[in-house]
């Protein structure tokens, strides 16, 4: 989420270049993830709104999701680039825009993910109750209120981060580990950790008042108890893609002042980046039927309520 960390703007380049490791590593991580990420991504997001569309708020959300992990992937291309060659000649806006495409990912990723298991927990904790809440147009509504709050969030850093890179004038932009002392960086940071915290919890609330349910309800046949499995599945990589990916992320931003943090953060900010390849497993698990076609989950559906109902006669 941030690429700012020290009280110098400007850096040369055997400030940035001495850690040649980290610079290979993140070259490397950043090349796996774009070649399993961008088509992984791709083909989920095609899927989700040919063969599900708008019918149900979790789709709603997963597409959402899956747009913003498009949006990370599509970023990597320049990321790579530049962690292969050392060498930054695309100047200052594409530098600008490519790290806010990141930060973008970072926050609706995380804000997506815990709605996603709040709507999973809804369906299973209160059906009934949460019928009203649970639909599509206010998924939609959810969804579109946080990219607008997100992108206003993401503005003034675009305009301060482009105006520090246009201030450098060195032949070799350091993009990716350029330095900038915005004011107000540390409230600013604190303000997102604390945030990414509180989705944290929310989430692990969800995941053990939906053990406690499904522990109540009784085992049946086999159907039920892998329909149990997939349910846990859900949340166990919820849990897996905050703990392992955003949690080292959100710790360090606590400690935004600290001696190389910088160096520290930019690895854990590599790390956050394989979150879009875990991603895909939640919309396998969250939604009934992945690969069919909506007319035939709707006349599967049907089948089974006419078969419910014959069995009550």
């Amino acid at each position: 989420m941030y690429d700012n960390l020290t009280n110098s703007t400007c850096i040369d380049d055997s400030e940035w270049k001495s850690d040649s490791f980290r610079l290979l590593v993140s070259a490397v991580v950043y090349g796996l993830v774009l070649v399993v990420g961008l088509p992984l991504n791709a083909i989920s997001l095609w899927i989700l709104l040919r063969r599900h569309g708008l019918r149900s708020p979790g789709a709603v959300l997963m597409i959402n999701l899956a747009a913003s992990d498009l949006l990370l992937a599509l970023s990597l291309p320049l990321r790579v680039y530049f962690y292969a060659t050392l060498n930054w000649p695309f100047g200052a806006g594409t530098c600008t825009t490519a790290i806010l495409l990141f930060r973008i990912n970072i926050r609706t990723s995380c804000i997506f993910i815990t709605l996603i298991s709040v709507d999973r927990l809804l369906a299973l904790v209160f059906p009934l109750r949460s019928r009203s809440l649970r639909t599509s147009a206010f998924a939609c509504k959810c969804s579109s209120l946080v990219w607008i709050l997100i992108t206003i969030l993401c503005i003034p850093e675009g305009v301060n981060l482009y105006s520090a890179l246009k201030a450098c004038h060195h032949h070799h932009l350091p993009c990716f580990e350029f330095q900038v002392a915005a004011k107000g960086s540390r409230i600013t940071g604190l303000g997102q950790a604390i945030f990414l915290l509180i989705l944290l919890v929310v989430n692990i609330v969800s995941t053990v008042m939906v053990i406690v349910v499904l522990r109540k309800r009784p085992s049946g046949d086999a159907t039920k108890v892998n329909n149990k499995m997939s349910v846990m599945l859900i949340f166990v990589v919820n849990m897996l893609v905050f703990i392992v990916f955003f949690l080292p992320f959100t710790l360090q931003l606590l400690t935004l002042n600290d001696k190389n943090n910088g160096e520290v953060l930019r690895a854990f900010i590599c790390l956050a980046s394989i979150n879009c390849c875990l991603d895909p497993l939640i919309y396998y698990f969250s939604l009934d039927s992945f690969w069919q076609d909506k007319g035939k989950i709707q006349t599967d559906a049907a089948s089974q309520s006419l078969s419910r109902s014959q069995d009550r006669l």
